[in-house]
């Protein structure tokens, strides 16, 4: 039982390093000598020391025959900080308890063979499906070479994410705007269609205390972008558009700070953009011409629809796009549902049927 215990705190020093490690693992460390913590340890952000070499300065002399706890495997190469393995081997510890495998290449049980060639006692697995959940956008990133993508949808009970005129300030209630912020705050960036950015003039910012501003990202293959527009008024914002779009339009952007990349008008070309940045988690909100792109790509990870006690009757649906049959309705699984003071949060992780990879393909290449 205590194994569970120690490794339930390592997962929790985890948690509490949300929004700051990308495109590094969220990592915890905790080690544990005759019952007593003597080391706490979580990677905080990149370049700076990892949990398990936080945790053993911690701990000093008294890791020496002590038992650690990590959420993720110890690495075994040379990086921007030495081999973790090395340092957990040098400290005396003597035995290592991991949730779970790093799928980098560069690790991949290599950790694990290394500290069982020292003499340590290594167990691989304890709460593996809560550390790969804290991890799904790193996991995503080995997995696939694509960022964690979570969709975001606010609408009424009739499905409706704004009225006809395209405006949906504010269909929710102000304790699901915070909810949002907050989501905000744990992405890497934020992406909306320049219709989001005519109808609402977004900020994208999340207004919390010392939160980290996101990357903003706005997918406009005509440049509608107005220059005045609020989400400049502060923090990095990316423009990605075709290559003929109007020069004169890219200048004036510019002109405000806006960075702009051109290439194919379809998901597959964001996602690639902002992965070669280092985005590992990006919330999409919306419309619904580019959160159906990307439903459309199944380059959705997770969704949260935020509902409002409203009927609207006319309105934009949650997702554009061509009509599908019944039977292809995408269901969610590990659903949570929550109370936000009248809204309801319903947020899943979609089980895409099975397609044939070209299909998906083709969807992924699709202009928005």
């Amino acid at each position: 039982m205590s194994d569970e215990r120690w490794m339930a705190l390592a997962l929790e020093l985890a948690r509490g390093t949300r929004g700051q490690t990308h495109p590094n693992p969220r990592v915890g460390a905790v080690i544990v000598r005759d019952g007593r913590v003597v080391g706490l340890g979580a990677h905080l952000r990149p370049g700076e020391a990892h949990a398990e070499v936080q945790a053993l300065r911690m701990a000093g002399e008294a890791a020496r025959g002590a038992t650690m706890y990590v959420t993720l495997e110890p690495c075994n190469h040379t990086g921007r900080t030495p081999p973790c393995t090395e340092a957990i081997i040098a400290a005396g510890l003597k035995r290592v308890v991991v949730a779970m495998e790093d799928p980098d290449p560069r690790v991949r049980g290599a950790g694990i063979a290394r500290l069982q060639a020292a003499g340590l006692e290594v167990d691989v697995g304890l709460f593996r499906e809560t550390a790969e959940a804290i991890n799904a956008p790193y996991l995503t990133g080995q997995a696939l070479g694509r960022p964690y993508v979570w969709l975001k949808l606010a609408m009424t009970l009739d499905g409706r994410i704004a009225a006809a005129d395209g405006r949906s300030r504010w269909i929710t209630g102000e304790a699901s705007r915070r909810r949002v912020h907050e989501l905000r705050s744990e992405a890497d960036a934020v992406l909306v269609g320049s219709g989001t950015v005519l109808a609402d003039d977004p900020d994208l910012s999340p207004r919390l205390p010392g939160a980290r501003p996101p990357l903003k990202v706005v997918l406009d293959g005509r440049l509608r972008t107005p220059p005045e527009a609020r989400l400049f008024s502060r923090g990095e914002v990316l423009i990605v558009t075709t290559p003929e779009a109007d020069e004169a339009k890219k200048a004036a952007l510019r002109a405000r700070g806006a960075e702009i990349v051109t290439g194919p008008r379809n998901v597959a070309f964001a996602l690639q953009v902002l992965f070669e940045r280092g985005i590992r988690l990006v919330l999409v909100e919306g419309g619904a011409t580019v959160a159906g792109a990307f439903w459309a790509a199944r380059a959705i990870d997770r969704v949260s629809l935020f509902v409002a006690p409203k009927i609207l009757g006319a309105g934009l649906p949650t997702l554009a796009g061509p009509p599908v049959p019944l039977e292809a309705a995408v269901p969610l699984e590990a659903l949570e549902v929550e109370r936000l003071g009248d809204d309801l949060v319903i947020t899943g992780r979609p089980r895409f049927m099975q397609a044939s990879s070209d299909r998906t393909e083709e969807a992924a290449r699709r202009r928005l």
